[in-house]
């Protein structure tokens, strides 16, 4: 089905125009339809619903009887989705408050499966990023909060005033690939001992700023740890883990998973996801093993063209993977027999293994660390 270009306006029968840009908007909601026909129908999940750019095209493209789930952990979005100008009244849409690793056990709570097309944008979203009293930019001084969901789970600053320097440690070289983060996490302990734990987002950067004395040309030294710390409270790597699980059990025949991801540690889940249920792995020691079952076919990895990146420079780091789900029928055994699911553990429970010198942990605790996630108290879900 041909789509409009990124120029060309194009208004849901639901709502506004959206406030920010959306990443490969196009190419993802492309990727949903496969071999769909013309008029695409059935049940679509959009997980991350964020500012509703993906949703808002999928149904001005949707066929009268078909239906759109949409999810979102981040009232903000629930409320962008529900109330003012910009609410979707659409008969074919509903939109949940939940985490995006749930989205499978609402779509079978309300006995909408099998889906035909599951899309995910993974990450923090420029709303998000934007808006001071969120806590997630060291642009703005404002409450360490960093919670995508401010209704539940640990802020940024409780986890701060109570992890112990290990712990702490871990979560920033883990999560932020930080070289210096055994440094920053004594400099944040100190400073709490001293009755001064971080509560705002300058205070933090002002610690990170006084330990680490290096960084890459036009880098901030505190964007790793504020990313590291982002991540850890609000799971996301485990809830990525989680949601592409359930990918294999609800998605139908032929439907389609398409992930976008913005950071290295996001992608190298996704990428390893696809290709360990798409790819068959021939051990030369059995020649006549049975053949295992394949549950995805790889279709795709996209970036953004040069054009978006010149109109969005946020979107450069962007990647879209695009897998197909095949006939072969789900079950416990051939996920098995594929290595997966993937177990994500707390960095509090097995942290990464690494000296107390500011080195970074080798390259097989970074690997590791792709396919950890932090684990607060409260669960949530992604923005």
């Amino acid at each position: 089905m041909p789509l409009p270009t990124p120029d060309t306006p194009h208004s849901a029968p639901a709502g506004a125009a959206m406030p920010h840009r959306t990443v490969l908007l196009n190419e993802a909601v492309q990727a949903l339809w496969g071999e769909a026909g013309p008029v695409p129908e059935g049940t679509y999940v959009d997980a991350t619903f964020g500012r509703g750019g993906h949703s808002r095209l999928i149904l001005s493209l949707l066929g009268p009887q078909a239906r759109l789930l949409a999810l979102d952990r981040d009232p903000d979005a629930i409320a962008h989705a529900t109330q003012g100008e910009g609410a979707i009244a659409d008969p074919r849409f509903r939109i949940e408050h939940a985490a995006f690793s749930s989205w499978g056990d609402v779509v079978e709570q309300l006995g909408w499966g099998p889906v035909q097309g599951l899309l995910m944008d993974i990450g923090v979203s420029s709303p998000q990023i934007d808006n001071p009293a969120r806590g997630f930019s060291f642009r703005f001084d404002a409450p360490l909060d960093m919670r995508m969901d401010t209704t539940q789970g640990e802020s940024a600053a409780d986890f701060l005033a109570r992890a112990d320097v290990q712990t702490i440690a871990d979560v920033i070289r883990n999560y932020g690939e930080e070289r210096f983060a055994w440094g920053i996490a004594n400099a944040i302990v100190a400073e709490r001992d001293a009755g001064r734990s971080p509560q705002t987002t300058a205070e933090l950067q002002a610690i990170v700023a006084r330990t680490v004395k290096t960084r890459e040309p036009g880098q901030d030294p505190a964007t790793r740890t504020f990313q590291a710390l982002r991540i850890h409270v609000n799971r996301e790597l485990g809830e990525l883990e989680d949601a592409l699980d359930a990918a294999l059990k609800m998605l139908a025949p032929g439907g389609h998973l398409a992930v976008i991801s913005f950071h290295s540690l996001e992608d190298r889940i996704v990428k390893t996801f696809i290709a360990r249920h798409s790819r068959e792995e021939v051990d030369r020691r059995v020649p006549f093993a049975q053949e295992r079952p394949l549950l995805l076919e790889a279709l795709a990895r996209i970036k953004p063209s040069a054009e978006e990146v010149a109109a969005n420079p946020r979107s450069r780091s962007a990647v879209l993977r695009v897998a197909r789900r095949t006939a072969v029928p789900w079950s416990p055994e051939a996920v098995r027999a594929a290595g997966g699911p993937g177990a994500v553990q707390s960095v509090e429970a097995s942290p990464a293994k690494s000296g107390r010198s500011g080195k970074p942990a080798s390259k097989s605790a970074h690997k590791a660390a792709g396919k950890a996630g932090g684990k607060p108290p409260a669960r949530g879900g992604r923005r």
